[in-house]
């Protein structure tokens, strides 16, 4: 039903598909990115697939369920047999079935079009790392959404979006920021987990980014638990 919804929608299409594939297609063939030792497509391949996760997450979760709620959609459900606790499970899952969606077209993009390859023994180091990115990005989208209104939450998602996406350094190397805001970018959840998904690629099981991005998770789903609200 999320996979419908999301085909239905242009723009959450361009958020979770057009954004992540343009900049890693485009990017790839045009090296004009700070990308350090690593070829482009190397470097952008897991900061791409952390884009994925903020995309599907951040914004597109955390829009659909604000207007949802404007609209009363969560209130009717909330009357249903379907628990609370049910139906944000159902939307966590949603998010992990579009980003599953999202991996495999970047993946065989990237191996087919653009000359990428990862070692077999890396795949479940991404695997895990996409899971605990879903996780986090989807407790802070829907603490957006069910403390904001809809039209706040649209502002709040895509600016939280964008300036994750410029200090993170998801798409260019995080060195040739200042070095105050590289520093504040690598303890985000987003430069967190461009960290775990970089060493994902080369077999690595990065513990502390992973941890710390867990850490944000886990706070915001505290804080959604305590003051989502289910009516506008």
């Amino acid at each position: 039903m999320e996979l419908a919804l999301l085909l239905r929608s242009g723009e959450s299409l361009l958020v979770t598909l057009g954004i992540p594939l343009g900049l890693l297609v485009f990017f790839s063939r045009v090296d004009v990115l700070p990308t350090g030792d690593l070829e482009p497509v190397d470097f952008l391949v897991p900061g791409v697939l952390a884009i994925s996760v903020m995309s599907t997450g951040l914004v597109a979760l955390a829009i659909q369920t604000a207007f949802e709620r404007k609209y009363l959609v969560l209130k009717r459900l909330g009357g249903t047999p379907l628990p609370r606790w049910g139906l944000v499970a159902g939307k966590a899952l949603s998010a992990l079935a579009v980003l599953a969606v999202q991996t495999l077209l970047i993946v065989a993009i990237a191996v087919a079009g653009l000359g990428w390859s990862a070692s077999v023994g890396a795949v479940a180091w991404i695997t895990l790392a996409l899971v605990v990115g879903t996780f986090t990005f989807s407790a802070i989208g829907l603490l957006i959404a069910g403390t904001l209104r809809a039209e706040a939450t649209l502002a709040v998602a895509n600016t939280l979006y964008l300036a994750l996406l410029l200090v993170s350094g998801l798409a260019f190397e995080s060195e040739t920021l200042p070095r105050p805001l590289e520093v504040v970018g690598l303890a985000l959840p987003s430069g967190a987990l461009g960290i775990a998904l970089r060493d994902a690629v080369d077999g690595v099981l990065a513990v502390t980014p992973l941890l710390t991005v867990v850490a944000w998770g886990v706070a915001a789903a505290l804080a959604a638990g305590r003051w989502f609200r289910w009516e506008p």
